[in-house]
């Protein structure tokens, strides 16, 4: 076991929770969220994303979101697109930081159902956005592989798919000029447990033993938080999380498909194994309840419920 000494959790929620709850939720409610978020010690928190409002209604305001950030000093306010359309919505949207990223999916078929895209579609989209990154200096930060562990439509996805992907992905990035992104595996359909992590991230260390790796991990199946601790094991040092373990993938089509690896409760666990996030836990503790009033119904997250740990002498 090598854990290590400090990680970085970059916050989701109000991305993935707006964009996965069913009611309306006003723009002001959101603001007040992520304003509350960014007072707990969070460096980075993903706002909004830029996709079609007719498939994401929860976004539908994201430019008037971004209208009304207030960018603490030291903290950045980011968000998500899919294409290039999405990119050049976020150029000109005020008071983001944007870091250029990309998703392809390990899965031809959730690909397809995702995006529409299969293998060599999603790679030539990859490569438009890097050459807009390159043409815009944006920086290129992260590249997420989807459905990196398994697939509700596919079923186990094959550990070669997702080192093929990274593969295109460096290869792609290295002949337009830009640095190896963060290399994001995502349980987008929450099929991993500790043994395909330590399947899938040894395999992906073993290939490239320098690349940088992160994981967002859904909790649809209850096995988010053993699988950040099989993650933290091995030494990995990036997270994505969302407060009270909003959101979900809204396409994955899985009753129940809802929650994420839960910030606040990530947090706890590592607070109490020593591992450093530069959080305030009691802060977070109100902005997962927060978030509750914001959505108007109970969330996963436990902390907010049971509190932290007492004091040990």
């Amino acid at each position: 076991m090598s854990l290590p000494r400090r990680i970085e959790i970059r916050e989701e929620g109000p991305r993935e929770g707006f964009q996965f709850e069913k009611g309306e939720i006003s723009t002001a409610r959101k603001l007040e969220l992520i304003h509350a978020l960014a007072e707990t010690g969070l460096k980075r928190i993903q706002t909004v994303s830029f996709v079609d409002p007719r498939r994401v209604p929860g976004m539908a305001d994201a430019e008037a979101v971004c209208a009304g950030l207030k960018p603490p000093p030291g903290v950045a306010f980011g968000a998500l697109w899919l294409n290039a359309k999405g990119f050049l919505r976020a150029l000109v949207a005020p008071n983001l930081t944007l870091d250029g990223s990309v998703s392809v999916s390990a899965s031809e078929v959730f690909g397809k159902r995702n995006q529409n895209r299969d293998r060599e579609q999603d790679l030539a989209a990859a490569a438009a956005l890097m050459a807009l990154y390159a043409e815009h200096r944006i920086p290129f930060a992260r590249a997420t592989i989807m459905a990196a562990f398994g697939c509700n439509f596919q079923g186990e996805v094959p550990v070669d798919a997702v080192l093929d992907r990274i593969e295109a992905i460096l290869s792609l990035a290295g002949g337009a000029g830009l640095e190896r992104p963060v290399i994001s595996l995502a349980d987008t359909m929450a099929w991993a447990t500790p043994l395909t992590i330590r399947r899938v991230v040894g395999a992906v260390c073993d290939k490239w033993p320098d690349l940088e790796i992160s994981l967002h991990l859904h909790d649809t199946r209850g096995m988010a938080m053993v699988n950040a601790w099989e993650g933290l094991r091995m030494g990995v040092a990036r997270f994505d999380a969302a407060i009270a373990g909003l959101g979900g993938c809204p396409f994955a089509k899985h009753a129940g498909a809802a929650g994420n690896l839960c910030t606040e409760d990530l947090a706890l666990l590592c607070a109490e194994c020593g591992v450093e996030t530069g959080l305030d836990l009691d802060r977070l503790i109100e902005a997962g309840r927060l978030a509750e009033d914001v959505v108007g119904h109970s969330l996963p997250g436990r902390v907010k419920q049971g509190g932290r740990l007492a004091a040990r002498s």
